[in-house]
C-alpha cells in the first residue's frame, strides 16, 4: 500500500460524496449546514458547531486530510492487516471511517471480515450502512456502491 496513493484516493471520494456545500456566492465561503443525518457540519463533512466560521475550499480540504489522517492510525489499530490491502481497499476504509466514525468501525462486521481478510464479505458489510437520521439515503447506497467496487 502506497499511503500517498491511498489518501488521495480517499480524499477524492470523501470529496465527492461530500460535496463542498452551502457556498456564499459573494466570497465562495462555506457556511455551517445541517447534514442528512442531523449533525452540523461545514466543507467536506467535518462536523462543527452551528456557530463555526466559514471556510474557504483550502481550509476545508486541510480540514479533510487531517481527519483522514487520524482515521488511518485508528483504523491501523483496530485493522492491523490493512498494512497489506490495496490502495483502493484501505481508501474505501477511510471514506467509510469518515462518513459514520471510528466507533461505528471498531464494533461492526464490517471490521472483523477485514481483520479476517475476507473482503468479500466485508463488501456485503459495506452495503448494509446505507441509513442517516433512520431513513435509507440514495447518497449513501452510491457511495457503498463505490467503495465496495474499490474494494
Amino acid at each position: 500500500m502506497n499511503t500517498n496513493a491511498t489518501f488521495k484516493l480517499a480524499s477524492e471520494l470523501c470529496k465527492q460524496f461530500e460535496g463542498f456545500h452551502r457556498v456564499r456566492k459573494s466570497d465562495g465561503l462555506a457556511l455551517p449546514y445541517i447534514c442528512p443525518a442531523g449533525y452540523w457540519t461545514i466543507g467536506y463533512g467535518t462536523l462543527c458547531s452551528k456557530s463555526h466560521p466559514p471556510i474557504h475550499k483550502g481550509e476545508a480540504e486541510l480540514y479533510l486530510y487531517r481527519h483522514l489522517a487520524k482515521d488511518f492510525t485508528e483504523l491501523l489499530k483496530y485493522s492491523p492487516t490493512i498494512v497489506n490491502a490495496t490502495n483502493g481497499q484501505v481508501a474505501a476504509l477511510l471514506s467509510f471511517v469518515y462518513n459514520l466514525g471510528i466507533s461505528r468501525y471498531r464494533s461492526s462486521t464490517l471490521r472483523r471480515r477485514v481483520n479476517e481478510g475476507d473482503w468479500e464479505s466485508a463488501k456485503k458489510e459495506l452495503q448494509k450502512w446505507v441509513y442517516g437520521g433512520g431513513k435509507k439515503l440514495p447518497g449513501l447506497v452510491a457511495r457503498r456502491k463505490v467503495e465496495s467496487r474499490m474494494m
